[in-house]
């Protein structure tokens, strides 16, 4: 069972490469963002939307897990004050 699901994960892995590949080589064509002024140096469109998904990926878990500590946090001090007003 176990290599069953290595295999199928493996298989995964190497599918959602392929699909990577096929997009980057089906977008080279250059272009330059401009932004508030700022141009950017002129790049394929993949490289543009790959980068714009990986800081997605990333800061998608950082809010997250912001969002979970302050929540936490918010729950604690409500206990304590729960504790403090019943005694």
């Amino acid at each position: 069972m176990r290599n069953l699901k290595r295999a199928l994960a493996a298989l995964f892995v190497l599918l959602l490469a392929a699909v990577v590949l096929f997009f980057v080589l089906e977008n080279q064509q250059t272009v330059s963002l401009v932004m508030f002024g700022w141009s950017s140096p002129a790049m394929p469109v993949a490289v543009l939307v790959l980068m714009a998904l990986i800081v997605g990926l990333v800061i998608g878990p950082v809010l997250g897990s912001y969002g979970l500590m302050r929540s936490k946090r918010r729950s604690r001090a409500q206990a304590r004050q729960a504790v403090q007003s019943g005694s």
